[in-house]
């Protein structure tokens, strides 16, 4: 099991020997237990990485153990309080609050699934937390965790289920 280190404190994520740059929500960060719906916190804590999401016209399929598909563009991810399906994947249109990963700003080029508030989602303690690709100019997040493509990329070539990405302030 290999566990990536996530520091809310220096702005990076550590594993296999390396450390890079990371970004974070854009209000900072939060117990997960404080995690609220749209608070733009990232939540502290030790997240198994469920699975992967990839574009296709963007990437290769991925070498990975992980569990994984292709995007598509019809996908949404649920984060309606009042949704059934909250914090899960959803088809768009959808008829509650939802996001779309279909992006054209290539932050979902790759997503890891992070296990916040899944087992089973409670509505209003936070949806779509993932770690995904990084913007240019480095801008916080809603509350993921996001780095360059290329490493992450790299990285999930390496990843097996079981994995876990550690969120921390140190």
């Amino acid at each position: 099991m290999t566990i990536f280190h996530a520091s809310c404190t220096t702005g990076t994520v550590t594993a296999f020997g390396e450390t890079h740059p990371a970004s974070f929500g854009r209000s900072g960060f939060c117990a997960a237990a404080d995690k609220r719906e749209g608070d733009g916190k990232t939540p502290l804590g030790t997240w198994p990485i469920r699975a992967a999401l990839i574009r296709p016209d963007r990437l290769p399929a991925p070498h990975t153990a992980l569990p994984w598909r292709f995007l598509r563009p019809w996908d949404g991810w649920s984060d309606g309080t009042a949704d059934p399906s909250y914090n899960r994947p959803v088809p768009i249109p959808h008829r509650y609050s939802h996001e779309a990963l279909w992006r054209d700003d290539h932050a979902y080029d790759i997503i890891l699934v992070l296990a916040h508030n899944d087992t089973p989602p409670i509505p209003g303690l936070g949806s779509a937390i993932f770690w995904h690709v990084r913007q240019p100019d480095g801008r916080p997040t809603e509350g993921c965790i996001a780095m360059e493509r290329g490493v992450l990329a790299r990285w999930l070539n390496a990843m097996m289920p079981g994995d876990v990405l550690s969120i921390a302030v140190d």
